[in-house]
């Protein structure tokens, strides 16, 4: 006779538990993505290996990280930028389908980058990083993020889907 340790539970106690992995493994994923712009006013853009797509530096939040340190650490790690100041927040982004992978809430905030060195740290994540002129930036971008870029260049209050 095998040994199951669930078995030994009340059904009540199940029941919870699943309710809970239910909760915890369909959670939506935080992530945080810069408006990056250099002094010059150049957009920061970052070009992705896995779908040779461009789109703006960002990533998800590690476990016991701000935000805010988790944009600093992606804008660096994505793009070899560092973060001189941040700005206005452009918005909140929740819409199930934007990102093909898993539900994830976007928060994109303007951010001033030295982009004097620009070198991805991951390879494998990032195959370059570059600036771009308003008028030249590549389109679609990935994951749905052209309507981020739109909302920073258009100004105005934060978005909130």
């Amino acid at each position: 006779m095998k040994w199951a340790p669930l078995a030994l539970l009340p059904r009540s106690a199940l029941t919870i538990l699943r309710e809970m992995g239910r909760h915890i493994l369909r959670h939506p994923v935080v992530g945080v993505l810069a408006i990056a712009r250099d002094n010059q006013g150049k957009y920061l853009l970052i070009r992705r290996a896995d779908t040779g797509t461009w789109t703006m530096p960002g990533g998800t939040l590690e476990w016991g990280e701000t935000l805010r340190d988790a944009l600093f650490r992606e804008v660096q790690e994505e793009s070899g930028a560092k973060v001189l100041r941040v700005g206005r927040l452009v918005g909140v982004y929740s819409r199930p389908d934007r990102d093909m992978r898993f539900h994830a809430v976007t928060i994109a905030v303007e951010v001033t980058v030295d982009a004097s060195h620009l070198e991805p740290v991951n390879r494998l994540e990032v195959r370059e990083a570059r600036l771009f002129d308003a008028t030249e930036i590549p389109t679609p971008l990935a994951m749905g993020t052209d309507a981020m870029l739109q909302d920073a260049m258009a100004g105005g209050e934060p978005t909130f889907e």
